[in-house]
Order: structure tokens, then sequence, then C-alpha cells
């Protein structure tokens, strides 16, 4: 469904992105991971025709983005980091108004199932400017929502947004997901991209650095969580010693994250029961394996 080919952009003497390639399957959910910087809102601003390229091909279906960028646009849902919204206008003019620059028949329709899917209908009245950061977000996403696109692209969904409205916006997500639409999610909530996702785009300092499932990418970076009772100056020394171990780093009083080349749990519980060993458990892999690729990986 999507296909970006060797694109490339330039700023002077400074490339943004460069020979970024990477494909998206037609009802597929992609995570487009990386750090601040590393160039996913400058790859989704020129995939969605917003932007650009100095170089290099993006396609949607069988359409280029630079040779027919409008018809890319109706097959597009865009939501950039920061909503493009008219904070004057009320929640529905403004996503009626998105309905109809998007050319929908019945554009009041669609704003109000927009408006609905988006838990936005007990404010449809309010103006922009008088709603709270999350709202605000909320309608980014109806404008992206209201001509029910093929294709999502999603920059930061969840910035802005409690707990409980994260849970409803992923709730709505893996509803969109759920048949043939093309969703591409980038954000820094590694937790909801494992909830969502199947496959990765990790991209780094311009370049791609990892594309591959959560499952083989977490895989590759084995860890346990060690947590004990009585923890002393000799414990991190004492699963530092453990056969297998890769490196113990403290991420709390009595609390260690500990990378490792094996399955080393059983000597790891023998080494901690004298600390009083509380938990043991698996790390977070895919944060594990982010941390990997977007600073030893990058270099």
């Amino acid at each position: 469904m999507i296909r970006v080919e060797g694109l490339t952009k330039r700023y002077g003497n400074v490339n943004a992105i460069s020979d970024v390639s990477f494909e998206v399957g037609k009802g597929e959910v992609v995570g487009f991971l990386g750090p601040n910087g590393a160039g996913k809102s400058t790859s989704m601003r020129i995939l969605c025709g917003c932007l650009g390229a100095t170089s290099g091909k993006a396609l949607v279906g069988d359409l280029d983005v630079l040779e027919r960028p409008r018809e890319v646009k109706q097959r597009i849902g865009y939501l950039p980091e920061v909503p493009p919204l008219y904070g004057t206008m009320t929640v529905r003019d403004y996503v009626t108004f998105a309905a109809r620059i998007k050319g929908v028949s019945d554009a009041n329709g669609a704003a109000l199932k927009a408006i609905d899917r988006t838990g936005l209908t007990s404010v449809r009245g309010r103006i922009i400017d008088h709603l709270s950061k999350g709202y605000r977000q909320r309608v980014g996403l109806a404008q992206a929502l209201v001509h029910d696109p093929e294709v999502l692209v999603l920059d930061e969904p969840n910035s802005g947004l409690d707990p409980a409205q994260r849970v409803e916006i992923r709730d709505l997500l893996t509803e969109l997901a759920a048949g043939d639409r093309t969703v591409i999610l980038s954000t820094h909530v590694l937790g909801e991209v494992e909830a969502l996702c199947e496959r990765v785009v990790i991209i780094n300092k311009g370049r791609i650095v990892a594309q591959d499932t959560i499952a083989n990418l977490a895989a590759a970076a084995y860890s346990l969580r060690v947590r004990v009772a009585r923890p002393t100056a000799e414990t991190q020394s004492t699963l530092a010693a453990v056969p297998g171990v890769v490196n113990v780093d403290q991420v709390d009083d009595g609390l260690w994250s500990i990378g490792t080349q094996d399955d080393v749990r059983e000597l790891l519980a023998a080494a901690a029961v004298p600390f009083g060993l509380l938990e043991l458990s698996p790390g977070q892999r895919l944060e594990e394996a982010y941390l990997r690729l977007t600073t030893e990986g990058a270099e």
C-alpha cells in the first residue's frame, strides 16, 4: 500500500533524511520510531504530500506523491504532531470544514460521525481554543478520519492525553486498523506501539536503522528486571558475576535492569535470594532494542 524508495531531504548542506526506504502493506499497522530530530516528521510530511523530497520516491497505492498529490491526499488521513486547527471555530464547524475541503459529499454527516468516534460529541459546540490540549488532539484526529481514508499517518496521536483518554484512542485505533486500513503510527510511548503494531521501522540521524517485527527485535534484546528487599553495596557486583550476564544497570533502590546473553533466570534467582528476592521478570524488550539501535546501533 505504501512504498518509500530512497527518500532524501536536504536543507543546504544538512540532510534531514538520507536514503529512507520502507514498505507498509495494506491493512498493516506499523510503528515509525526514532528520537527527536531523527527524521520521522520529515518522512511523514513527504509521504503525505506536505513537503517535497530532494530525491527519492514515495507511493501510496500506485500513486506517486510528487506527481499526483491531490489524489494521494484524498486517500490519506494525516495527523501532524501539532494538529492543524482553527482555534476560533467550533469543533463541529471545523470538522465539517475539513470534510468539505477533502471533497466529502455529505460533509455534515461525516463530521458528526468523526466527532462521535473520537469522543467529542459533548464538546462539539465548543470553541476549539477553549478546549484542553487533550480535546484539541482529538479534534485533530477527527479531521484526519473525516473522509474515511484508506491510510492513516499519525504523528504522536496521544500527545497531551491523560491515561484514560489514551486507552480510548488506543481502542479507536485498534478498531480502525481491524479492517483493510493501513496505519503508520509515530509515538514515543513504546507501550502503545507494542499494543497496536506488529512491526516497526526505526529511524536515527535521518537513516533507517531497523525494520522488523516487534517479536524479532525484542528477542535480540534479552533482558531481565531484578528487585530485592535488602540491597547492599555487594548486590550489583554479585548479580554482574552471574555467568551470561552482560550488564547490570541500577534503575531504582533495590531494582536492576540486567542484560543477558541467554536465559539465566535460575542462576540470577539463586544469586538474588540472599538479598531478599522480590521480583524476577522480563525487561522492557522493545525499549531495550530501541535504545540499542538509536545509540550503539547509530554508530
